[in-house]
């Protein structure tokens, strides 16, 4: 046991390490539960009486030896960087990371929602995978009519009295909200639609849309003026004019395009209105008995108008967005150059 005291000395005395891992695998070679000095420490019980004192004091010195040595190796590791522990200061603050922004879309959709619920309009939603019959059956389509055709609409499941179809507006989801929904009615519909187009700078295949619709006795085209009005000054400033342009749609009868006077040039005429003062922003117009009636509702004691707009289009005249790929392209570098507009 003498000998084996003077071996662990003589190799404590010659140990090394460069890394904190190497140091504490000597601590626990040597001090640890099944460690050299810790078994030296297990023998000694069988030492005779006479001899403990004597060995007793030689185990307290190679275990301070050790623990001492130890300590030395760890100290020398720190100063020459060896350190597995971080070598930078833990408590400043971290690197910045490059944050996202929101769609400049989404906001506009969020921000046409919140305007029309001020106006008591809730909120109502739609499947996109729609059946003939909600897209242009219930909305006075005739059946020749061009939106029918393969070239302008995707179509899944062609076959069959009612075709299965992408949306190509939400106008079915006002048919649906009729068909469920108790009277009077006030929805705003947003949701994605699906068009059989070329793309370019100011049409896609894929867009957004946000339409109305309100339901109830006695509602007049005035009432429809007005909340385009009201809508129009909400979103492009209160002293936006607009002006109504008799227009065609299967669904409403009368109908109308909408303008609003350009609120870059105050109407004097800009390269975005193209001179006219003028932009148009949505169609709208009068509740066709023909649908109210397609959907249980007596046209004869109900009236409503509807309104739809291109959440693209409002998006491109607010921010004067001149090319409307640029929605789908994902460029952060775009995506970056509204951050501090939204």
């Amino acid at each position: 046991m003498k000998q084996k005291i003077e071996d662990l000395l003589s190799k404590i005395e010659s140990l090394t390490a460069g890394k904190l891992q190497e140091v504490e695998e000597i601590r626990v070679k040597l001090l640890g539960k099944k460690g050299e000095i810790t078994a030296l420490f297990d023998e000694f019980r069988n030492v005779p009486a006479e001899q403990k004192r004597e060995f007793g004091q030689k185990l307290n010195v190679l275990k301070t030896k050790a623990a001492e040595k130890i300590e030395e190796l760890r100290q020398k590791v720190e100063e020459m960087g060896g350190s597995d522990a971080p070598s930078f200061d833990c408590t400043k603050p971290g690197d910045k990371y490059d944050l996202g922004t929101r769609h400049p879309i989404s906001v506009t959709r969020e921000e046409i929602i919140s305007i029309f619920s001020k106006f008591g309009y809730a909120v109502a939603e739609g499947p996109e995978i729609e059946d003939d019959w909600h897209v242009f059956g219930a909305l006075n389509f005739p059946p020749e009519h061009p939106a029918r055709d393969m070239q302008d609409t995707f179509f899944i499941s062609a076959g069959g009295d009612n075709p299965i179809l992408l949306r190509t507006h939400t106008s079915s989801v006002q048919v649906r909200s009729m068909e469920r929904m108790p009277l009077p009615i006030r929805i705003v519909c947003p949701g994605r639609v699906f068009r059989n187009e070329a793309i370019s700078a100011r049409a896609h295949c894929i867009f957004h849309q946000v339409e109305g619709l309100y339901i109830d006795k006695n509602v007049s085209f005035a009432d429809l003026k007005q909340a385009v009005l009201l809508f129009a000054r909400e979103m492009f400033g209160e002293e936006t004019q607009i002006r109504l342009r008799p227009s065609y749609f299967p669904f409403t009868e009368p109908s109308a395009e909408v303008d609003v006077s350009c609120n870059i040039c105050k109407g004097k005429g800009c390269n975005i209105c193209k001179g006219t003062g003028w932009l148009e922003i949505m169609g709208c117009g009068m509740v066709d008995p023909n649908v109210l009636e397609a959907s249980g509702i007596d046209s004869k004691e109900y009236s409503g108008f509807a309104f739809g707009m291109g959440v693209e289009r409002i998006a491109m005249l607010k921010w004067q967005v001149k090319d409307l790929r640029h929605y789908f392209e994902n460029d952060v570098r775009f995506l970056r150059e509204f951050e501090t507009v939204i």
